[in-house]
């Protein structure tokens, strides 16, 4: 793959961020299609000064004010304050990024895609293993867009969405008049996918007759059609994708072990968006990229609001980071920045098991996230939300209120009046947290 290379004079002004930008976008992204410039000056960057059509330019500038802005679908332009700062790298990941790209900065992500990168090079089949919402197709669609496939069709069926009656045809064809209603042939997804991928996606709700069809497909490379007596030749390669654990399907005799070990060639495992933090920040700047109404005045994520997101733990995974972004969008009303208030998760925040017995279950005391109707007041959500994002975090710093508001991205000062603020709304924050503006560890 192509590497972004940039002259002395870009190195003076952006080397340090757009170093590391290029060390992640080289494993993620087709650098080839990707020129970032200085804004001041855009005969300073990486690349010819003359872009081909296809690439996609970033201009980088520094300010106080941090902006993320899409003039066009292949110009976009990242302002930053912190070149070392994880809002920074996150914004340029997100303005680098293609529509079918994936985004990563996490190491235990970026290793995944590493070895699917040199996967991706030979036919063998793979097994996605992970979480429903976790990028199990993001991975698949990588694997194919790196693979000699590229050029062939990559279709994607979702095993669970199909009506039973209808799997084997769809999956394998039909001849007209095979059944009542097949008023026409039909050549099947895996027909479909002749020369390319089929993607296979939640495969352990395939019923057991079809998996014993399927495994002879996979094994032959060729299907029969449902009315026809001959097979037909296929080349495809084989994603399959699977949210529950295929070994205790195989020992529960829900899934047959021979297709399991047909599959199971090369496991590749996609953990919880929680056990990979540093993925949070680039995902979110590239969703608000994404769902902004503006493109052009993308509302950036200040680092306590990045703060609050790292903290909860994402039962949903990247869908429900996708629809808390898209909902601290609209709170934000078109303000620039989305801060910890805008900030309204799917449920009520539940952070990442800690040694917080007055947390750990249920609300914070003293909160009343509920009027008198029995329904959720949002401002009272996010109040929670926030007060459990600052005692967690205090706890972790030992109380230490310069350490915590270093890691909030916010100043003592701010952290003094939150505490305050807090505590005037009836929230109990503990008896270990600091008080007044001169108390507590510092």
């Amino acid at each position: 793959m192509v590497e972004l290379v940039f002259d002395t004079e870009f190195n003076r002004r952006h080397g340090p961020l757009a170093h590391r930008a290029a060390a992640i976008a080289g494993s993620l992204f087709d650098c080839s299609a990707i020129a970032l410039r200085d804004a001041a000056d855009e005969t300073i960057g990486s690349g010819p000064v003359a872009a081909p059509a296809r690439e996609r330019v970033v201009r980088l500038s520094r300010g106080i004010q941090p902006v993320l802005s899409r003039k066009t679908a292949a110009l976009t332009d990242v302002v930053y304050a912190d070149p070392i700062g994880e809002a920074s790298l996150a914004m340029l990941l997100a303005a680098m990024a293609g529509p079918d790209d994936p985004i990563a900065a996490d190491p235990e992500s970026l290793s995944v895609f590493a070895l699917a990168d040199r996967l991706a090079n030979s036919d063998i089949p793979v097994l996605v293993n992970g979480p429903t919402g976790t990028g199990k197709e993001v991975l698949s669609r990588f694997i194919h867009a790196r693979s000699p496939r590229r050029d062939g069709p990559f279709i994607a069926v979702n095993c669970a969405a199909m009506p039973e009656t209808m799997l084997e045809a769809m999956l394998f064809g039909h001849q007209k008049g095979a059944f009542t209603g097949a008023t026409q042939a039909s050549e099947g997804f895996m027909r479909a996918a002749d020369g390319g991928t089929l993607l296979l996606d939640e495969i352990a709700e395939l019923p057991l007759p079809l998996q014993a069809k399927l495994l002879r497909a996979l094994q032959e490379q060729e299907v029969v059609p449902i009315g026809a007596t001959r097979p037909i030749k296929v080349d495809l390669r084989v994603i399959a994708c699977a949210n529950r654990d295929l070994p205790t399907e195989v020992a529960e005799g829900r899934f047959r072990a021979d297709l399991y070990y047909r599959l199971n060639v090369f496991p590749l495992t996609l953990r919880p968006l929680r056990e990979r933090p540093d993925d949070i920040a680039p995902l979110a700047f590239a969703m608000a990229l994404r769902h902004a109404p503006d493109p052009a005045r993308v509302p950036c994520l200040n680092d306590a609001a990045l703060a609050m997101l790292k903290l909860h733990s994402w039962p949903g995974n990247v869908r429900e980071l996708e629809n808390v972004i898209r909902r601290a969008m609209l709170l934000a009303h078109g303000k620039t920045m989305i801060a910890p208030e805008h900030i309204a998760f799917d449920s009520p925040a539940r952070l990442l098991p800690s040694a917080m017995p007055a947390l750990h279950h249920g609300a914070l005391p003293g909160a009343e996230p509920f009027d008198i109707d029995g329904n959720r007041k949002l401002a009272s959500i996010v109040q929670n939300s926030e007060a459990r994002a600052i005692v967690e975090t205090l706890e972790a710093c030992g109380g230490n209120r310069v350490r915590a508001a270093r890691e909030l991205g916010i100043s003592e000062r701010t952290l003094r009046y939150r505490l305050a603020s807090l505590r005037e709304a009836g929230i109990d924050l503990g008896p270990n947290t600091p008080r007044g503006a001169v108390g507590g560890l510092r």
